[in-house]
């Protein structure tokens, strides 16, 4: 039986970071973020049916988010059409990942976890965390990175205290290794076995 562990965790709060130690471990991982872009490049199956309810939103044969972002922005209704094309493109993907990979370990990179409802088909979510001084040094390091952009992103997201709470696991990536620690000790605590 596969363990099915959802990762979760808001902006610069090191989830990138914690689902490549899973990789290093030699769990699969599946990012949902890298589906959708594969599903909105030329050729990827999201193309087609988003052309046909958003022409303008496909650009040069792929999906352009830039474009899309503005169609979602000027109606409200948009979002509930874009996911009721694209969350069944991306659950077939994520089905045949699981099925692909005969793991006793899987970790599902989901940036909107609980705001789509994966917590009520995952076996376990884990919430990585970090205090807000830290998470604002990180984000604002990256390129063309501003407080405002920020601040508006963060409105956007579930707050990381609720996050937190509704979490099975809490880790707290303020060290690389001490973060390194609490991932090996959740792949023994989940399947009774070290990993590389």
């Amino acid at each position: 039986m596969t363990h099915l562990l959802g990762l979760t965790g808001s902006i610069g709060m090191g989830k990138s970071t914690t689902a490549q130690m899973f990789r290093d471990a030699g769990v699969p991982v599946w990012d949902a973020d890298a589906t959708v872009h594969r599903l909105y490049a030329a050729g990827g199956s999201a193309v087609d049916p988003i052309a046909k309810i958003f022409p303008q939103a496909v650009i040069d044969g792929a999906v352009s988010r830039p474009a899309l972002n503005e169609i979602l922005h000027a109606d409200d209704g948009a979002l509930k059409t874009l996911e009721a094309v694209v969350h069944p493109l991306v659950k077939a993907e994520r089905d045949a990942f699981i099925a692909d990979h005969g793991s006793d370990l899987i970790v599902l990179d989901i940036p909107l976890l609980f705001e789509t409802g994966a917590d009520g088909w995952l076996d376990t979510v884990l919430v990585v965390t970090a205090p807000p001084e830290v998470q604002a040094a990180r984000v604002l390091a990256r390129p063309g990175m501003t407080q405002a952009t920020l601040d508006l992103i963060l409105s956007r997201q579930m707050p990381d205290a609720e996050k937190r709470a509704r979490a099975d696991v809490v880790i707290e990536t303020l060290t690389l290794d001490a973060t390194r620690q609490a991932v090996q000790n959740l792949i023994f605590d989940l399947t009774g076995k070290q990993h590389a």
